[in-house]
């Protein structure tokens, strides 16, 4: 990492460590009337363009991409927030980005220390980096279902305990946070299911030999099992609640020992690009 890209790095950390507690500042307060959203997202928005930057510019080289865990994560957590800023202009939004950001702060930080190094073979392939693309957008979207269906298992156990806080107050209510967390493992699945056929192709064009029944591989379908039974169990069966709470998190862990997961163990443990 050059100096320019590890100041830039450190700048955004602080830029969404301020934002975050902006937030978080006008949450526990009794009136919102003081904020401006429409502020909020310019600044957040001119944020991601220099995170996008930060995330990007490390990996693409002229016939090279180059994707260790570290930066891995950080593109998937500014994914999350693009896709979660954009969604912000059209639904009610407002209160995730007190969890999207810490998160995108931990990965950049990650990504310093962790950078990881993985060459990518055939990167000058528009298919090839298409499908890469379609896949960084399933796993980011199946982690913002995850943190949904986290939200909706805390905002679930205050309603019980009758016990609210000003930010849980402040977050969508909870059939709203169902419905979002279905639309997006609906999209979500369509891509994995992009993603894994796309994969048996490119198997055999990129790196020249049949796909093969690796630890991902099975990872990955078993996941995209799970996805599916959810999904097919909340158009015939109406799964909703802790059912799909359940589903939802066992399908996300399964997604990241396929990729993070065997990404770490090589990258930190067994220190094998």
């Amino acid at each position: 990492m050059t100096n320019s890209l590890f100041v830039l790095t450190l700048l955004l950390m602080v830029s969404y460590s301020g934002i975050s507690w902006h937030v978080f500042h006008f949450s526990q307060a009794s009136t919102v009337s003081a904020r401006n959203l429409g502020r909020e997202q310019a600044v957040l928005g001119l944020v991601l363009l220099f995170h996008a930057f930060a995330v990007l510019a490390p990996v693409m080289d002229a016939t090279v991409l180059s994707i260790g865990v570290g930066r891995a994560l950080a593109i998937m957590a500014w994914l999350m927030l693009l896709i979660y800023w954009t969604a912000s202009f059209f639904y009610r939004v407002d209160g995730l980005q007190l969890f999207l950001m810490p998160l995108a702060v931990l990965t950049l930080g990650f990504s310093i220390i962790f950078p990881g190094y993985h060459v990518v073979p055939d990167a000058g392939n528009p298919a090839f980096l298409l499908h890469i693309l379609v896949s960084m957008l399933a796993y980011s979207l199946f982690a913002i279902s995850a943190m949904l269906a986290i939200l909706m298992l805390v905002m679930e156990r205050a309603l019980h305990s009758k016990r609210q806080t000003p930010l849980i107050r402040q977050l969508p209510p909870l059939l709203s946070l169902e419905k979002m967390m279905f639309q997006v493992l609906g999209v979500g699945f369509i891509l994995l299911t992009v993603t894994l056929l796309s994969g048996v192709v490119f198997s055999e064009s990129v790196l020249g030999k049949p796909a093969a029944l690796t630890h991902k591989t099975v990872f990955g379908v078993i996941s995209w099992v799970v996805f599916g039974g959810l999904l097919l169990g909340r158009k015939f069966y109406g799964w909703r609640g802790r059912v799909a709470i359940r589903w939802t998190l066992i399908g996300f862990v399964m997604l990241m020992m396929a990729y993070i997961g065997s990404k770490m163990v090589l990258e930190l443990i067994l220190h094998r690009p």
